[in-house]
């Protein structure tokens, strides 16, 4: 204030000293603003004190836990989700409260997802191995539960595939009951192909055998006739 002296200069100054003081709230907007533009790299290091300094501690401790935070989910989602790095947790020191529920999130979901690839994949591996006892059980929803259906679908397929071709063959290579063909419901594609193909082999090795000559032993009239052209033959030649 231009003119003043005295007791009014010092209670000028005394107030400009004051909002001196508090210009580092300035940086406190700074920061607050590069928090909306997902940049946690600033930091307050303005000399204060008091109940200042106890913000400033806050901004800063908040910072922290948000670079933390914000790290380990993206080493999450990295790991589980472009390198496929199942059962990665999320570890966030110090946190509590909404941050802390957030990691618990974040883990539950990774966790979840886990459980429910390595069910499908146990499955998918026994499928390639011979085995068709397995089938997946995990409790999933949505686009997961299409997938684990779909794979269930694919083992009742192969089972009912597999028991009937097993039962064909019995039947016209070890019973010789000929005739024999494979019905596997609701296949298609290869599948189909592949019953229509065993069913075909049946066929025809049921009609080659069906039209072929049988063969019949001989009467007995001939079977006498050759035992006494047989004795006639002994005596005149004795």
């Amino acid at each position: 204030m231009p003119g003043v002296a005295g007791t009014w200069k010092d209670l000028t100054d005394s107030v400009n000293s004051m909002a001196g003081n508090l210009t580092p709230g300035s940086q406190y907007r700074r920061s607050r603003d590069r928090h909306c533009e997902r940049r946690l790299v600033a930091q307050i290091t303005a000399d204060v004190k008091g109940e200042i300094l106890q913000l400033k501690d806050s901004i800063n401790t908040m910072v922290d836990q948000l670079n933390a935070f914000a790290a380990e989910v993206t080493r999450v989602a990295r790991e589980v989700g472009t390198e496929g790095k199942l059962g990665a947790q999320a570890e966030v020191k110090g946190v509590s409260g909404v941050w802390k529920d957030l990691t618990e999130n974040v883990n539950s979901m990774a966790s979840n997802l886990t459980g429910q690839v390595r069910n499908i994949a146990e499955v998918a591996t026994a499928i390639a191995r011979g085995d068709l006892s397995r089938r997946s059980r995990v409790d999933v929803r949505g686009e997961i539960l299409q997938l684990k259906e779909t794979i269930n679908t694919m083992v009742d397929q192969l089972n009912a595939f597999a028991a009937e071709v097993t039962r064909v063959a019995r039947e016209v290579g070890s019973e010789g009951k000929l005739g024999g063909q494979a019905d596997v419901k609701d296949v298609s594609g290869v599948w189909k192909d592949l019953t229509d193909n065993v069913n075909s082999m049946g066929s025809n090795l049921t009609g080659r055998f069906v039209t072929s000559p049988r063969w019949q032993p001989p009467s007995r009239a001939v079977t006498c006739r050759a035992r006494l052209r047989w004795t006639c033959a002994e005596k005149f030649c004795s």
